[in-house]
């Protein structure tokens, strides 16, 4: 029961660590491109591990959301009902460019079997 808890605490602080990014936080170094890809709340509600995505430069994001994590904090305190406001840990998510490297790596795979293929195709002959 407690596991379901922590996951819906941390959707409802992944809803307004959005919320919050886009509309109250004016830091002209964070992208409109930079989303939050996913938010993990320990069982002990002391830290939150918020997954960072950006499509341009990501470390420019990270640092301006690393300057902004006690207004961030004190806003989630005002927009979520818990008693302890966990510390904020900004990570970068690369899970985009890994699917994206592993994408070519199977395009790559494909086709080097399609060549091979046609160069058994064409011994046969």
């Amino acid at each position: 029961m407690g596991n379901r808890r922590n996951n819906r605490l941390s959707e409802e602080v992944k809803r307004a660590l959005c919320e919050i990014i886009r509309s109250d936080v004016k830091d002209p170094r964070i992208s409109e491109l930079m989303s939050i890809t996913d938010v993990h709340v320990t069982e002990d509600l002391k830290y939150a591990k918020v997954y960072v995505s950006d499509y341009n430069d990501i470390e420019t994001t990270l640092i301006a959301l690393e300057s902004a994590k006690g207004f961030i904090r004190k806003e989630i305190g005002k927009k979520v009902k818990i008693r302890i406001i966990p510390e904020l840990i900004f990570i970068k998510d690369d899970s985009i460019e890994r699917g994206m490297h592993m994408s070519s790596l199977i395009d790559k795979i494909i086709e080097e079997d399609k060549t091979r293929k046609v160069n058994e195709d064409n011994a046969e002959e």
